[in-house]
């Protein structure tokens, strides 16, 4: 997918509206577009609220004691004030307009080449620090060593779902980026180094937070490190709270967070505004006004959602949940279909391995990307769609 929507984005030098259009003008393919162009628009408002969150507590941990941070309620009482989390979201999102703003080169680039090495080196801090810890051996080996008892089909279509968000597949994200991608970039290399890195910092993440909450919890870590959201705002202030250096160990960890949401949030942002630039032949200026009054419009909706709007519900879900339910598990697979479709059965193969040789080198993985596109690609992403809906609807449980 990583190639296929790369590709797709360099050869029409279009965001996913454009690209889709590129290849005819039915509805199938005006379908296919708009919902890779929409899906961020959708995310980066609710994502932007949690990037709030991460604001929130990294400031905290500045000005109030670790202890205080780490209380039972710190967390709810603050997502359910409201106020506190409409203007941390609000915060969290000026910083991102204003970056995208600044336009790929002066503003995207130079942030992203500040903030990823640093990044990196604060996961590695951090992984240390937490491995270190006495009682962490039990949460390396409960990470590295596989448990069968634990695995289930559900496993496999929970870690399908994840990807889409690990790797910014079915987002217009790729297609976005892959438009501003010279034909001198190995496009298969690239995608080779964003597999081995974004497992890498995967596995320091988990070096980060699974040995530490062992550490804390010792048996009882395995139930604590499935509960979500709350395991970053409430179990990991807890662990820091008990290691000792709480606000310095809080501080790194929480900036490290917010590079993470900072760069995702700007990738999601300049996908919507490149569609705006592309299909109205908007500024970006004027892009960057619209999306950010959408994004403060349905991102109000859900910082506001565990608040004064806590009583409006869909299919039993608060607004951001819901809204991440419609993007993740609805249209995300059905934008990746699209997707897979238009390559197999539009574009051809042919094409695609004119673009990935076109810098000259070969296409190596042309019979795995052929098989997986036409075949294996599709077939997951229908099993995506259908468990996570009917997990929803509590046919299943996942």
């Amino acid at each position: 997918m990583i190639v296929a929507e790369t590709s797709l984005g360099r050869m029409t030098k279009k965001s996913p509206v454009g690209a889709f259009a590129h290849f005819g003008h039915s509805l199938k393919y005006k379908f296919g577009g708009w919902i890779n162009a929409v899906i961020p628009i959708l995310i980066v408002p609710y994502y932007s609220v949690i990037g709030g969150w991460v604001l929130k507590y990294l400031f905290s941990y500045f000005v109030t004691p670790s202890s205080k941070i780490a209380a039972d309620g710190f967390f709810n009482t603050f997502i359910a004030s409201g106020k506190g989390a409409e203007f941390w979201f609000l915060v969290f999102t000026l910083a991102t307009l204003i970056i995208i703003f600044m336009g790929v080169q002066n503003g995207i680039e130079r942030v992203s080449k500040i903030m990823m090495p640093i990044l990196v080196v604060l996961a590695l801090i951090i992984s240390i620090y937490s491995c270190t810890r006495p009682g962490a051996v039990a949460g390396i080996k409960y990470f590295l060593i596989p448990n069968f008892k634990n695995f289930s089909w559900m496993t496999v279509v929970t870690a399908m779902g994840q990807m889409f968000y690990s790797l910014s597949i079915a987002m217009g994200i790729l297609i976005t980026f892959g438009s501003y991608t010279s034909k001198d970039v190995s496009i298969e290399s690239s995608t080779s180094n964003v597999e081995v890195f974004d497992t890498l910092i995967a596995m320091m993440a988990g070096l980060m937070i699974i040995p530490a909450v062992f550490a804390f919890y010792g048996k009882d870590a395995s139930h604590t490190l499935q509960a979500g959201a709350s395991l970053m705002f409430i179990t990991m202030p807890k662990v820091f709270d008990s290691m000792g250096l709480a606000a310095p160990i809080g501080v790194v960890f929480f900036t490290l967070v917010l590079f993470a949401a900072l760069t995702s949030s700007i990738a999601l942002s300049e996908s919507a505004v490149s569609t705006f630039e592309d299909e109205k032949g908007w500024s970006r200026k004027k892009a960057t006004v619209v999306v950010g009054v959408i994004m403060i419009i349905l991102g109000s909706l859900s910082a506001l959602g565990y608040g004064p709007l806590a009583f409006v519900k869909i299919f039993g879900l608060q607004l951001l949940d819901f809204f991440d339910f419609l993007t993740n598990s609805i249209m995300m697979p059905i934008a990746a279909l699209a997707t897979c479709f238009l390559v197999t059965y539009r574009i051809g193969f042919k094409r695609i391995k004119e673009e990935m040789t076109i810098d000259g080198n070969s296409f190596k993985r042309e019979p795995i990307f052929t098989f997986m596109c036409r075949y294996l690609c599709p077939i997951f992403l229908i099993i995506i769609l259908i468990s996570s809906v009917a997990n929803v609807l509590g046919i299943i449980k996942m």
